[in-house]
């Protein structure tokens, strides 16, 4: 346990950014920070941001940033600055985590949307080399969720993130797999931070569907279990690898990550032998999409990423190990769980 880094301070709350300077004198931060920030993002909370810690005594500046062709001028900037704070959605946050990383630079990381979980996790997914990898990054020394902000986000964006979080019922699945035919290390307690508030939210997504707070901490949790084992072996199984695959087989897509996860969800947990009807209609409730035609990405497309999402990380063994697919197998796997 002494190697393992996680968040110093945690808040979920609302009006929670007003806290933000008293935690980083608590934690003895000093001297200059750069706000890392999207141009919408910057009004919904970064000029705040700015601001407080520029009336409060620290050197501040911040820069609007739209994606990872910023990250090269953000590399050269950052020696001029003693920490660093993430206010936006996921990329902004993965984009500050991961340039965190490289410098060996603290941040603080102040999600405006709860869209995955990423926002608390030690790993930053950014699409670097022509299609989206996963990187490893620390932890953020401190997590700022201020609730009111974050219920303000668009409807679709809290879906994606319930679409995460339903997520470790494979991912967790995949993991308990692997300990049986590998001998893979499996740690419970890592593994019910997220598959907990996943069966929760399998169980009465009705209610739950609207509960921002325990969506945020269910992301947190999610986040804190990747800390604990430092991989996102207990967040991201099977589910994310077909994810993935349609990242780089159709770039040009609209659909966020959650909303993949969660249609992965269900096609994993049908080769699994879960219940994936339920899991489809806990997805349709929360308003997740649950089929190809409401992610707007073509049926070849799913086809193909279901039978390249092995490939993805073939040191990771998951139920795609078990499974010999090809593109008719594939087929009819979509279609008998009408993702297709």
């Amino acid at each position: 346990m002494a190697n393992i880094e996680l968040p110093r301070k945690i808040l979920v709350s609302r009006k929670a950014l007003d806290e933000t300077v008293n935690f980083c004198k608590e934690l003895h931060l000093k001297g200059s920070c750069l706000v890392i920030t999207g141009e919408h993002t910057k009004e919904v909370a970064g000029k705040r941001v700015f601001s407080d810690f520029q009336n409060n005594g620290f050197l501040s500046n911040i820069q609007i940033i739209k994606d990872e062709s910023d990250i090269p001028e953000l590399l050269e900037k950052i020696n001029a600055f003693d920490f660093l704070i993430g206010v936006g959605g996921g990329k902004i946050i993965d984009i500050t985590k991961y340039i965190s990383n490289k410098a060996n630079m603290p941040f603080i990381s102040i999600p405006t949307s709860p869209s995955h979980d990423g926002f608390a996790s030690p790993r930053a997914s950014l699409n670097l080399n022509g299609f989206k990898s996963s990187f490893e990054a620390k932890p953020p020394l401190m997590i700022i969720a201020d609730l009111d902000i974050i219920s303000q986000a668009p409807a679709r964006l809290i879906a994606s993130g319930y679409g995460d979080v339903i997520a470790k019922l494979t991912s967790v699945a995949d993991w308990k797999l692997s300990n049986i035919k590998t001998g893979e290390p499996y740690l419970s307690y890592a593994a019910d931070l997220g598959l907990s508030a996943a069966q929760k939210i399998l169980d009465d997504p009705e209610h739950i569907k609207s509960d921002i707070k325990f969506l945020v901490d269910s992301l947190i949790n999610c986040g804190i279990s990747m800390c604990f084992t430092k991989s996102s072996r207990p967040a991201s199984g099977s589910e994310h690898m077909f994810s993935h695959a349609l990242d780089m087989l159709y770039p040009e897509k609209k659909s966020l990550h959650g909303e993949q996860c969660g249609i992965g969800t269900i096609i994993m947990s049908y080769l699994h032998g879960q219940d994936y009807k339920k899991i489809r209609k806990c997805l349709e409730i929360i308003g997740c999409p649950t089929n190809a035609k409401q992610l707007e990405i073509p049926e070849e497309i799913m086809i193909k990423a279901l039978v390249k999402a092995k490939e993805i990380n073939p040191s990771r063994y998951t139920i795609l190990n078990q499974i010999e697919i090809n593109e008719s197998k594939a087929k009819n796997i979509l279609k008998t769980v009408k993702v297709i």
